[in-house]
């Protein structure tokens, strides 16, 4: 086997780095594409809640659950996520619109997936799930729980329902609540 030359060595090693350098800005890329153009972004935020005392939170009693649209026009759907049900089993929000999910648990480790988006975050009991989106495309989306839960599992999910922005209509309070199709 003949010997390199060190001219040849330094060739391929300059080789190799354009390679190694290309693939990190292709993935770069990627990702800065993936989370920009498709909203595909890791968690931004670390809330804790006690998961003993969900139902007595301000934020998280029956009254404050579903879509609410604030003072400021943004719209905040909570959910809490318990074995085996989303309470609530439905929640309305408007299509093109920027919407923050938060989801809590009282009890064991749930998933969420809502079908067609980019909504997909796990709900660990102690901490608050916070998910920003824009739903694109309207109708009644499910949304499975996705990490197993227990017996009951398989019978865990909840409807998204998407409507085009001038029929959603919430009351004086802000509440904006499922209707019967």
């Amino acid at each position: 086997m003949a010997a390199r030359t060190e001219h040849e060595v330094l060739a391929t090693e300059l080789r190799w780095t354009i390679a190694v350098v290309a693939s990190v800005a292709l993935i770069s890329l990627a990702i800065l594409w993936a989370g920009l153009v498709h909203f595909i972004n890791p968690p931004s935020n670390l809330e804790t809640i006690d998961p003993t005392k969900v139902h007595l939170s301000p934020e998280f009693t029956e009254a404050n659950l579903g879509t609410r649209v604030d003072e400021g026009g943004r719209v905040t759907t909570r959910i809490v996520t318990a074995q085996f049900a989303f309470i609530p089993p439905c929640v309305v929000v408007p299509a093109d619109e920027p919407v923050t999910l938060r989801l809590v648990s009282p009890d064991v480790i749930h998933g969420v997936l809502v079908t067609g988006t980019n909504v997909n975050t796990m709900v660990v009991p102690g901490y608050v799930s916070q998910v920003h989106t824009v739903f694109q495309k309207t109708g009644d989306l499910l949304m499975p729980c996705h990490e197993y839960c227990g017996i009951g599992h398989s019978q865990m999910w909840s409807t998204v329902r998407v409507v085009p922005k001038a029929e959603f209509k919430p009351g004086p309070d802000g509440r904006a609540l499922c209707e019967k199709p």
